[in-house]
């Protein structure tokens, strides 16, 4: 009796996670975005260790039309050149014309010198972040930075 009641739960799991699979696709969004970074003022730990924290306010255009507000902390290595930061990034706004608000988690590693899309770039969004119409959001986001600092984003997400 127990095998037959696990065999059919595992059935109906398979069957419901196929199900919700089914109805979550991806979508390509993509646009551009104004920055305006403010570096916050340094403790005593941070002055020592090459480490700057900043705050962001960005206004998103585009596919995701609304603005920003986040944290970031970079750090470096001045004999290197390697650097990294992570942030927290609170979006509001409309993705494709449904409302809502989520969260992206930063994580970003590079060389001092190379080209943005040397290193490496983690932006996706934290589950369960979203809200209103956004509930269920999840993606990740690519950032490009061209020769004159136009930052342009790529979105690649999916909402139950």
């Amino acid at each position: 009796m127990r095998v037959k009641f696990a065999v059919a739960a595992a059935v109906m799991s398979l069957a419901l996670n196929g199900a919700a699979q089914k109805e979550m696709h991806m979508v390509h969004a993509k646009g551009s975005f104004d920055i305006k970074m403010t570096p916050a003022e340094a403790n005593d730990f941070e002055k020592a260790n090459d480490i700057t924290r900043f705050t962001s306010d960005k206004t998103w255009h585009g596919d995701f039309e609304g603005v920003s507000h986040g944290e970031m902390i970079t750090g470096s290595t001045a004999s290197t050149g390697s650097m990294a930061y992570v942030a927290i990034e609170r979006m509001t706004g409309k993705l494709n014309g449904q409302q809502g608000s989520f969260t992206f988690s930063h994580r970003a590693t590079m060389m001092k010198g190379d080209a943005p899309s040397a290193g490496e770039l983690s932006v996706t969004v934290v589950p369960n972040s979203g809200t209103g119409e956004l509930t269920g959001l999840t993606g990740s986001l690519m950032i490009h930075i061209d020769a004159q600092g136009k930052h342009t984003w790529t979105f690649d997400y999916s909402l139950p």
